[in-house]
């Protein structure tokens, strides 16, 4: 990271940013070329390992792209606001972000899926649902385990 002084070092600075973020952005490569998708999340980290969990249609180009090639680069950012000045060259934009990469791996066990989806609703509204089977199998559940990752803010 060249701005070593906007660095997050701090594992718990670090949770913070992923538990105040809300949107994900997952870049993958499939045969067209780059592609890049915004999307709600939920999070666990435990033993040291984050993990990532999503929701989404069963099949289209993400979903194919990530059962040909599970790698992946994850992106969220937060806290946003312009920082003005009396020049155009000192206007700024303060920000928390994460960046990491990681493997998607598709969920088929249904008690994963309630689990991951539960925790999906749970960081996106901040509350408990009951998952049944029926609205679990209705959707396409997978994982991200984010191998490395840094955070990075400009106060």
């Amino acid at each position: 990271m060249r701005r070593k002084d906007r660095e997050v070092t701090d594992m718990n600075e670090l949770i913070k940013i992923i538990d105040q973020c809300k949107v994900c952005r997952i870049a993958m490569e499939d045969k067209d070329g780059l592609y890049i998708v915004p999307m709600n999340y939920g999070y666990s980290y435990e033993d040291n390992q984050l993990v990532l969990f999503f929701h989404s249609a069963k099949e289209g180009r993400k979903i194919t792209a990530l059962k040909d090639n599970s790698d992946v680069c994850i992106e969220m950012d937060c806290e946003h606001s312009l920082i003005t000045g009396d020049e155009a060259c000192q206007y700024s934009y303060a920000y928390k972000s994460i960046i990491g990469n990681g493997e998607a791996l598709f969920i088929d066990d249904v008690v994963e899926k309630k689990t991951a989806m539960s925790i999906l609703m749970k960081h996106q509204t901040g509350i408990d649902f009951s998952l049944d089977d029926r609205m679990v199998n209705s959707v396409s559940v997978f994982k991200i385990i984010v191998h490395s990752f840094t955070g990075k803010y400009h106060p």
